[in-house]
Parts: structure tokens; sequence; C-alpha cells
């Protein structure tokens, strides 16, 4: 390129053509030496540049659309089919305008959650027999006192599941409008769990026997005698020798200390020494 020889002769619009233009000869020759040096370092036996993928986290952040097998896009079906309606309700326009001509109804679903007090007043016959005695309809399987099963599920999911103190629980129900108080809260907790104490309890004992290296306590166990004095009842005794003296207990000093130091405080069940006897009460 021939520089020019004045550039005061230039135009504003020629000046900036010839920038443009040399701001694209640059660009090129960065890459032609870059090139070159890849070429070189090849050469030499040294690693080449590293080539960087780019980022995927704009991918990443886009929906994937689910394929089928043949490649095709799966449409989503749709969320209101699995539910159940429980209620309809039919909104009007107020006032169409004349002339306008009816063209059917738009569904639109909406979910919701109602939390209410229920509260049934159950009527029981009483009959009288012909021999005077009473008779009472029972009440429906399920219903313990004067709480229902609902509102009882309710309280045992609020306390176990959701870890919700007693104090903060009393205030829901209360705020709910039920009437209960605290020692009624407490029985719902407690009275009436013997089947998921049964339950707990058949699970661990399942789980004790199935562990690995857990072995079940044998009756008299505790009752059997040692394998020495079991050994030293089996030894023949000569005729004419003597019969095996008995070992004498040990009298070390530490072993007096030890049965010395038996007072109120130990446990009488379970001596401080081995050869010590058994303490007096």
């Amino acid at each position: 390129m021939v520089p020019p020889a004045d550039l005061d002769d230039f135009s504003l619009g020629d000046l900036k053509s010839l920038v443009l233009k040399l701001f694209e000869e640059v660009a090129e020759l960065r890459r032609t030496v870059a090139a070159q040096r890849d070429e070189i370092t090849r050469l030499k036996g040294g690693p080449g540049r590293p080539k960087i993928k780019p980022s995927g986290m704009d991918k990443a952040t886009e929906p994937k659309t689910p394929r089928t097998a043949g490649g095709e896009t799966r449409r989503k079906g749709s969320k209101t089919s699995k539910l159940s309606i429980h209620e309809e309700r039919t909104v009007k326009v107020a006032t169409p305008p004349q002339g306008s001509r009816f063209k059917g109804y738009t569904n639109f679903v909406v979910q919701d959650l109602m939390i209410r007090p229920h509260v049934v007043n159950f009527r029981c016959e009483r009959w009288q027999t012909p021999d005077g005695a009473s008779m009472t309809a029972p009440l429906p399987a399920g219903i313990t006192g004067h709480f229902g099963p609902e509102l009882r599920r309710f309280v045992l999911a609020q306390y176990h599941q959701g870890q919700v103190t007693m104090p903060r629980l009393l205030t829901l129900l209360q705020a709910l409008g039920i009437i209960i108080s605290k020692r009624q809260l407490v029985r719902l907790l407690i009275a009436g769990q013997d089947d998921f104490l049964d339950e707990a309890r058949d699970v661990l004992r399942a789980g004790l026997t199935s562990a690995p290296g857990s072995r079940r306590m044998t009756p008299g166990l505790a009752t059997r005698p040692s394998m020495a004095s079991a050994r030293r009842s089996a030894t023949p005794i000569l005729p004419g020798s003597a019969p095996p003296v008995p070992r004498a207990a040990a009298t070390s000093s530490n072993c007096c200390a030890q049965v010395t130091a038996i007072t109120s405080s130990t446990p009488k069940r379970w001596p401080t020494c081995a050869n010590a006897p058994w303490p007096v009460r």
C-alpha cells in the first residue's frame, strides 16, 4: 500500500475508509503470525495452542425439549387432565354489546386448598328392648373421641413430618376454628398409638435378627460352667493319689485394696474384684 502524499488532501470519509482498511490488514497480519507461530511450535515438537471450546452455559440455561424415538419433539400432556374437578362455576359477561352471538365457554382451571372445621353431630338411635334394656347405635368406624380421623391425621403429620412444635400446632388449630386445649392435643399425639409402637418394635426386631454378626441370647448362657472348670472336673484321678487342691484365692495388695474399696456407693450386684466375696448387705 503506497502511503498518501498528503493526508490533508483526504476528506473525512476517505480517512474513515482508510482506517477501516488498515484495521482489517492488521487483524489479518495477526492471524497469519499466530498461525506461523503454531506451525513453528509443531515443527519443533512442542505443544500446540490449546483448543478452547465455546462455553455451554447459554445452552444449559435453555430448557431441553424431550424427543421421541423418531427424533420428533414430544408434546407435553395436559396437566389439567390429571385433575378431578370438584366444582364448576359459570362466569357470565355483564352486558354484551347488542348483536353479539354466544360462542360457548372457555375453561380456566384453578387449584385451591380449603382448610376449615367440619363439625358433625351424630344422632345415635336409642331403642328399648322388650326386657327393659336400652340399646344405642354405635358410632361409625374410625370415630374415637370427639375428634375425627382427618383431624388426627393432620395433627400427626404436622407434628412428626412437618416438625411443628406443640405450641405452634395448638395456635394453628385454634386459628382454623378448632376448639381444642393443650391437654386434648397431647392426648391426640400420645393416646392410641399402640399400632405404631408395635410396628416400630417389629421393624427393630427384624433388623436386629437379620443384621450381620448378630446372635440371639441363648437361655441359660450365663449359668453355663466355664471351660476351665469343665476341664478340671474332667481330669481323671489316679488310684492312691491325692485329689487336686483347689487354687487359693489371690491375696495381692491390689486385690485386697479392691475388696476393701466396697462401700455403700458401690452397686451391690457387682463386686469390685473377681476373687472377692459378695458384699454382705
